[in-house]
């Protein structure tokens, strides 16, 4: 676990603990390590989970499937991201999604159960992991809130330009990659691929944007860019 530390230190759950404090926790509250290969499944809808995940390497889908296989992709998590919180904060809730595995990965899974209540020594460190642990699912709640501003909008070329101008304030810059590829695109605003193909190419004929596989370099100079 070592190995891990310098991302450890930089996540929000273990802010403000020493190393050895966060090696520590990390007993205390019963985290284990395990590998999965890309396209197996972490998590799956309609099971139970006591523990959330945090991406140590690699990467996860956080997806949604309904009975006629139409999936919906939530979110992606990078090394340092979690998924699962909500679920496991909340003992005996089934999960409505499944976790899958986008390229080779390692993950913490970490007892929430255990994290929660406090252990009979009451130490301090585990007393900065509840508290920061609010930090942690405040973080989930921004980014399905910034999912639901992009879906919401009425139109394909909507919800692509509000995805893809989030995306450039988030880099700060008008040139960028995007995290998913053109069929997690589509699946991550709800929308068909072909119907976002064709909006994709009217947006670059009106120079509106530029895109090479997943870079993109926006162009706000266009006074009328949505219809």
């Amino acid at each position: 676990m070592n190995r891990f530390l310098p991302l450890l230190r930089l996540n929000p759950l273990f802010q403000g603990l020493s190393d050895e404090e966060i090696l520590t926790s990390l007993n205390c509250i019963n985290a284990r390590l395990i590998s999965k290969p890309s396209g197996s499944y972490i998590f799956n809808a309609g099971d139970y989970t006591d523990s959330m995940g945090l991406v140590l390497s690699g990467s996860v889908l956080i997806t949604q499937v309904d009975i006629w296989t139409h999936r919906n992709i939530m979110s992606k998590c990078y090394p340092g991201d979690y998924f699962g919180e909500p679920f496991a904060a909340k003992p005996g809730t089934i999960l409505n999604i499944n976790v899958e595995v986008d390229a080779d990965c390692e993950i913490l899974l970490i007892n929430t159960t255990r994290l929660l209540h406090v252990c009979p020594s009451a130490c301090e460190h585990h007393q900065k992991l509840i508290r920061n642990l609010v930090s942690v699912l405040a973080n989930k709640i921004m980014i399905f809130n910034d999912k639901i501003t992009h879906i919401s909008k009425r139109t394909t070329r909507e919800k692509l330009l509000s995805y893809l101008s989030a995306e450039s304030v988030k880099n700060n810059s008008l040139s960028f990659d995007i995290p998913y590829d053109r069929q997690q695109l589509a699946d991550f605003l709800c929308v068909e691929r072909a119907a976002m193909s064709v909006e994709l190419s009217k947006l670059k004929k009106e120079g509106i944007l530029k895109t090479t596989k997943n870079h993109f370099e926006l162009n706000p100079s266009i006074e009328k860019a949505v219809d």
